[in-house]
């Protein structure tokens, strides 16, 4: 391993890395400069539950959750989906950038780590259908995964989570019928050997439909603690 750290150093000296928002000079050997990076839009304060941000006067958890919590236990995500963050996404979950997941990874290690966080030992990243695999030809999640592994030595596991169902992507849909597109789309694999606790990696978390039916499949097959880990989190303070 410290082969490979001095084999990056010595690449960032050869080939610096470049801001892939704004093209100016990477900072700490990544390629994001000092200003966007303190320019990132964070999740001062979210719900303790889903995650969704709350305006400052809010309570540490939001109304919906309270009304009907959630089937899964707590949300780490620390940036909001909006304009950078949202860009750098979609250009690492559509257009190929995988280089993107190495930045995308470190972002969220720092963030947990100024909040004293930490996952659990089994990282599980959102399955794809196996034709959105053959398409896009990588799962953004599970390369995001990785990394998160690597750092805090626990074990990433593709395989647990099946999507035995295409379905519509999410993003075409309005809330109410993402619920309903999602139903019977996931599956545990029979070959799983799922701990107490586990968290679901995923690069951006929306209405939480996606979290929530990974959840409910997990509860049944016995899992007691699900945790949601994503870099962003949609929604507007509350």
């Amino acid at each position: 391993m410290r082969g490979i750290g001095l084999l990056r150093k010595g690449l960032d000296v050869i080939y610096p890395p470049v801001c892939v928002l704004c093209g100016a000079p990477g900072s700490a050997g990544r390629a994001l400069c000092a200003a966007c990076a303190g320019g990132l839009p964070q999740v001062e304060h979210a719900c303790a539950c889903c995650g969704r941000p709350l305006a400052p006067i809010a309570g540490t958890v939001c109304g919906r959750c309270l009304r009907r919590p959630p089937p899964y236990d707590a949300v780490f995500a620390p940036l909001r989906y909006a304009e950078p963050v949202d860009r750098l996404i979609a250009e690492f979950k559509f257009r190929g950038r995988l280089a993107h997941a190495t930045l995308c990874a470190a972002l969220l290690i720092d963030a947990a780590e100024r909040a004293g966080r930490r996952p659990p030992a089994l990282l599980l990243p959102v399955p794809l259908h196996r034709a959105r695999l053959r398409e896009r030809g990588y799962n953004q999640a599970l390369e995001m995964a990785r990394p998160l592994a690597r750092h805090w030595g626990v074990r990433v596991d593709a395989f647990a989570l099946r999507r035995v169902r295409a379905t519509r992507a999410q993003m075409q849909l309005p809330a109410r019928q993402r619920l309903r597109n999602l139903r019977g789309a996931f599956a545990v694999s029979s070959r799983a050997r799922l701990p107490a606790a586990v968290a679901i990696v995923d690069d951006v978390m929306t209405t939480g439909a996606t979290a929530a039916e990974l959840a409910r499949v997990l509860r049944r097959a016995g899992v007691k603690r699900v945790e949601i880990w994503a870099l962003a989190r949609a929604g507007e303070a509350r």
